[in-house]
């Protein structure tokens, strides 16, 4: 799988802009502020259906326009296909082949992954982060997950829902048996998932690290309990908080080096690096089940790295099976000497350098 062309209107700075890229690695250079971000957050768009920089849609839309547009052909082992995302203020329209599509077919379509100067806050930030990180790759490997996501949001966005307008106890159970049901199911999806995971994970990081780091998965509840006990338990703290507070939208991943938590005992560099590898490693994993490769997009690997932390992204960005867009200042800036296509931008216009 690989983004063959990609058409941008209105996307932030970018309008105009036809991008026909090179299937295996694709280098954008250019100033600050020029739109290198911005155009590897039109990509993750595609893909995701929403920015790697935790903006609304409506905030992506270029300054005095009411709308942008995005277009992609994409190349997939059934023949190419057309994706397409329309976004106005408070609507989204996502098309694929020309039909209305959702967002999960976009991401089935199109599995994309970033490393972006923020990337250390996979292991500095909240669980969240680390929830959606191990659910993107559970989504692209389980074929179940996204009808059991979906079973389990509906019902605790319903539960929260009755929790918040002070509804009865018998009514706030109504949606217990379908939340434990498919929240059981998630927690063995993920389960499953990690078991197989973790071990590519340790290879990668094997190479890298000078530390041992123990990673485990928290499902969201106490692990000597289940599901409907611990909502039982949880039932008067519920009704205080409003909100359900155990099951797997409560699940991390909690990263320990000597019995700490790993954001305590690394530098700033070596955060980032280790939320690279993981990104990375994930990518291996999830191109190995798919028996295709995923697209990978790295905006200023070299940001806060040191030289032997740049050595060794490096290193692992080399034999990642996917296609690469990655961003630098100048061609200079990157030691990624992989065969591609080069390209400048500037004040939001983008060109190919021969």
């Amino acid at each position: 799988m690989a983004l063959k062309q990609i058409r941008i209107s209105d996307f932030r700075c970018l309008n105009g802009v036809v991008l026909d890229a090179h299937p295996d690695f694709n280098l954008i250079t250019g100033k600050n502020a020029a739109g290198k971000t911005s155009l590897l957050e039109a990509i993750y768009f595609l893909g995701r259906g929403k920015s790697f920089r935790g903006v609304t849609s409506s905030e992506l839309i270029g300054t005095g326009r009411d709308n942008l547009t995005l277009f992609a052909l994409v190349e997939a082992p059934a023949g190419d296909t057309k994706l397409g995302v329309d976004v106005s203020r408070g609507t989204k329209q996502i098309r694929q082949d020309g039909e209305n599509a959702k967002t999960a077919d976009l991401a089935a379509a199109f599995p994309v992954q970033a490393i972006d100067p923020e990337i250390h806050e996979l292991i500095q930030g909240g669980p969240e982060k680390r929830r959606r990180f191990v659910d993107w790759g559970v989504f692209h490997v389980e074929h179940s997950y996204i009808d059991t996501w979906r079973a389990y949001k509906t019902a605790l966005k319903q539960r929260n829902a009755a929790l918040r307008s002070g509804q009865s106890t018998k009514m706030v159970e109504v949606w217990d048996e379908q939340l434990v049901s498919s929240g059981n199911s998630l927690d063995m999806l993920r389960k499953s998932y990690l078991d197989s995971f973790m071990s590519r994970l340790s290879s990668i990081l094997n190479d890298i690290q000078p530390y041992e780091l123990k990673i485990a998965y928290h499902q969201g509840w106490k692990d000597d309990v289940s599901l409907a006990e611990a909502l039982n338990a949880s039932r008067d703290r519920d009704r205080v908080l409003q909100a359900t507070q155990v099951g797997p939208h409560r699940g991390d991943l909690k990263l320990r080096i000597d019995g700490r938590g790993a954001k305590h005992r690394l530098s700033r560099g070596q955060q980032k690096l280790l939320g690279a590898a993981m990104v990375i490693a994930q990518t291996h994993f999830v191109a190995e089940a798919l028996d295709r490769r995923v697209v990978l997009l790295v905006d200023d690997p070299a940001a806060e790295l040191d030289d032997e932390h740049q050595q060794h992204l490096h290193e692992l960005l080399a034999g990642v099976p996917a296609q690469l867009f990655v961003t630098s200042l100048n061609t200079a800036d990157t030691e990624l000497n992989k065969a591609g296509k080069s390209f400048c931008i500037e004040a939001g216009e983008v060109s190919a350098l021969l």
